[in-house]
């Protein structure tokens, strides 16, 4: 399997780090061919501009336009076309970062908002469930500074399935990408070494079971699961509210499952 991880943190020695490297060696030795995007090491380019596409800056940019004008004309700024390539070879995308003001760093989102340009990763006539990443599988590697009380139904962060549904249902499926269970590593601020070795245990086991771990399953529009106005129809709502409506009912798995059951231990996935 071609493996590539997006990874989003500033420090080599952080938690993160520890993960990342972790990761990339285990995956290796099981014989997985693993590309990396260190993002700070890259010093990635966040923002969207006219360069990006070769712009005339004496013409209005619409965003949308100039860039699948640029996809298709090959004058897409290099360093996206080399994320792309890396993209396409994918087999499994790892989006690995911290988890800042309930959402990906920065960096991390405009390493989306430049490479899913129109026409790779949205404008291709399908989406929910079709487009050009048709097949490609994506995995979230989460580290989170709260406990998973305070990510639950009623805690007061609001449910961890909720924050990451921008980007599992929104990013990912949007796109074709079927999202796996995220792997997500909780109190990560204060984590004493003990827990960090059974977090990197829990995360090779993980590791060891991306072939055979099941999606997180959505309707897709391409399936016909949505009617004229985008509505889901009546027939699959059923006593669903707000983004788990979204879910087929199939999809029963916990995506904050404890890995390690010692009341000690906050390593969930």
């Amino acid at each position: 399997m071609n493996v590539l991880i997006i990874f989003a943190h500033p420090e080599q020695r952080s938690l993160n780090g520890t993960i990342k490297n972790t990761a990339v060696a285990h995956l290796e030795a099981a014989g997985h061919q693993v590309e990396v995007s260190d993002l700070y090491q890259m010093n990635w380019k966040s923002a969207v501009d006219g360069a990006d596409y070769q712009h005339n800056q004496e013409e209005r940019l619409f965003v949308g336009n100039a860039s699948k004008s640029a996809l298709e004309n090959q004058t897409l700024s290099p360093d996206i076309v080399a994320e792309q390539a890396k993209v396409l070879r994918a087999d499994l995308i790892i989006f690995q970062f911290p988890l800042w003001w309930f959402s990906m760093p920065a960096i991390l989102k405009g390493w989306v908002d430049r490479v899913f340009t129109k026409g790779f990763g949205y404008g291709t006539g399908k989406r929910y469930g079709g487009g050009k990443l048709l097949g490609k599988k994506g995995m979230l590697i989460v580290t989170a500074g709260s406990d998973t009380h305070s990510f639950s139904l009623n805690g007061i962060n609001g449910h961890m399935d909720d924050l990451l549904f921008p980007i599992h249902h929104g990013i990912m499926w949007y796109s074709g990408i079927t999202p796996l269970a995220p792997f997500i590593v909780h109190e990560a601020n204060h984590i004493p070494e003990e827990r960090v070795a059974a977090a990197l245990q829990a995360l090779k086991a993980r590791l060891d079971s991306l072939e055979t771990l099941p999606p997180i399953q959505y309707y897709s529009s391409v399936a016909g699961d949505y009617d004229e106005n985008e509505l889901l129809k009546t027939h699959l709502r059923g006593d669903k509210s707000g983004f788990a409506v979204h879910r087929k009912p199939s999809a029963s798995l916990a995506l904050n499952e404890v890995v390690d059951t010692d009341s000690t231990s906050a390593i969930h996935q």
